[in-house]
């Protein structure tokens, strides 16, 4: 394992140099000023990360982090534990919502086991790391020793660390566990201060019965757990999950390694708040893919001052959402170096 608290190692700067050439070239393209809307500081926010006037994706690369919940024992999912590895099947097997979205866009797609409660799980094309059986049940006990955490943050770093390695220009993730909203809610409020009735949500599609009976698990839990969420790791080893630690890690080492991440939806973003608690300095090098429906996620995007790309009344998780956003990533490259100048096109400006 690598040394303790890596992630508060320094991460990558954008380049003001780039940005102000990007927004230069902005200007300059053959349209209204602001046109193009929020693709054009898009752009500009590429090529600042990129440390290029014009920014391109070429190799954007999907890890998919799954590990069960042993919070699931307080009846706060309409699904059983066992579906977690069974959608692992599924996502082996091609036939998952982003499996096909990976597929479509021809979009590497690397599939990594946390832990779930089958510790025999052996599927091909799954890395199983097998940290825990699951985490503990967190609304009685920590969800996971420290030393089970630190794996899961030290997994998705060399997840980062892998990509890197392949030329990797933009890093999506998406996360599979039952039981991992209620984690995500617990995170989220731990590190906000937020109670939870402003981030509980349906999940899988809980009644308003099951709403409620998940808002008193997580009030329950945060009474159990006190001041020692104040600490960002402890918050995420205390009420977190496997491949919540996971995320974080893989967000923490995209910034330190220099690699912007589109993240996903409601899960996705819990784990990101947490990243940008855990090291401040990694929040330029998130962008959002997009609004989900689960109600909690309006209240993350603006603790994390995030606008994101697409609304699609989306909440299947998955990194369904990144991916759908994907090519407009793409396109907002291709318009910024694709376009031409209004001297190029000899094309007479506005006038201010």
């Amino acid at each position: 394992m690598s040394d303790a608290r890596w992630w508060q190692e320094p991460c990558r700067q954008p380049d003001a140099a780039s940005e102000a050439a990007a927004r230069a070239r902005q200007a300059q393209l053959t349209k209204p000023a602001g046109a193009l809307g929020q693709l054009e500081e898009l752009a500009i926010r590429l090529a600042s990360l990129q440390g290029r006037e014009c920014p391109w994706i070429d190799r954007p690369r999907l890890c998919l982090f799954a590990g069960d919940h042993g919070v699931v024992e307080e009846n706060i999912s309409l699904f059983p534990q066992s579906v977690t590895a069974q959608m692992l099947h599924t996502f082996v097997a091609g036939g998952a919502a982003i499996s096909v979205l990976a597929r479509v866009q021809g979009l590497p797609f690397e599939l990594v086991d946390l832990g779930t409660v089958d510790l025999s799980l052996n599927l091909p094309g799954v890395r199983h790391l097998r940290i825990a059986p699951g985490t503990a049940n967190f609304s009685r006990t920590a969800a996971m020793t420290a030393e089970q955490c630190q794996a899961a943050l030290q997994a998705g770093r060399e997840v980062l660390q892998r990509a890197s390695r392949r030329g990797c220009d933009l890093f999506l993730a998406g996360e599979m566990g039952i039981g991992n909203t209620t984690a995500a809610s617990a995170l989220a409020c731990a590190l906000s201060g937020l109670p939870p009735a402003r981030l509980v949500g349906r999940g899988t599609g809980l009644d308003h019965a099951g709403v409620a009976r998940k808002q008193a698990v997580l009030e329950r839990s945060l009474a159990l757990h006190g001041a020692a969420l104040d600490d960002p790791f402890e918050a995420l080893r205390r009420v977190g999950g496997l491949e919540l630690a996971a995320l974080t890690g893989s967000y923490l080492a995209c910034a330190q390694l220099g690699i912007p991440a589109l993240v996903d939806g409601f899960i996705c973003s819990a784990a990101a708040l947490c990243a940008v608690h855990l090291n401040p300095a990694c929040r330029p090098w998130l962008l959002f893919a997009h609004a989900s429906a689960e109600s909690g996620h309006a209240a993350l995007l603006e603790l994390l001052q995030a606008t994101p790309l697409i609304g699609l009344g989306l909440r299947l998780g998955e990194g369904s959402g990144a991916a759908l956003a994907l090519p407009l990533v793409r396109l907002a490259c291709e318009l910024h170096g694709g376009m031409a100048t209004f001297a190029e096109a000899q094309v007479e400006e506005g006038r201010g």
